[in-house]
């Protein structure tokens, strides 16, 4: 976790975020700033689907794809979508740890038992589906594919600042990732 920079203090906010929508992000949610009224979005978050993360913001004030390891490869045009027309012109990208993208082949076994129970699947079924999409949405490490993600995603939309961003659920607040 030495990759990650805590914020503690409006101060601990690099400068290139600090009276940016990606600086109000950290300082609502880690340093409980007194929410402003949003009429309109003012950035993009990307994260996990996870239930376990939840993100203190007020109302109107980010447009939020979740999509599970905070993947958004298939995702490209909602972002557009919130730049062309939503108009947010930040994006900040959040990871966990403890990410159930993690590892998926070791989960393959549960997945397969779990749809044929749950979901009435046949175990072909199951099987054929984990084969297909598993290696598409496998992360690897958390910190790496944020910061993969974001450089990719920097590639995309060169005019729109990415923060790679780190949500702990120990502590449920948020760390950037040092690039």
């Amino acid at each position: 976790m030495d990759r990650l920079i805590k914020i503690e203090s409006a101060s601990d906010i690099p400068t290139e975020y600090r009276d940016t929508p990606i600086g109000n992000l950290l300082e609502y949610h880690n340093l409980k700033k007194p929410f402003s009224t949003y009429t309109s979005a003012q950035l993009l978050i990307g994260m996990c689907m996870d239930n376990r993360k939840h993100l203190n913001v007020p109302d109107n004030f980010a447009f939020i794809i979740r999509a599970g390891g905070a993947n958004l490869r298939y995702s490209e045009f909602k972002v557009s979508f919130a730049i062309a027309i939503g108009g947010v012109k930040h994006i900040a990208l959040i990871g966990h740890n403890h990410c159930g993208m993690v590892n998926l082949i070791s989960k393959k076994k549960t997945f397969i038992e779990e749809m044929v129970k749950s979901a009435g699947w046949t175990t072909e079924q199951a099987e054929t589906q984990f084969n297909a999409f598993a290696p598409m949405f496998e992360i690897g490490n958390e910190i790496d594919f944020t910061l993969s993600e974001t450089v990719r995603l920097r590639k995309v939309y060169p005019k729109i600042p990415i923060a790679p961003m780190m949500y702990l659920v120990e502590d449920n607040r948020l760390y950037l990732i040092k690039e």
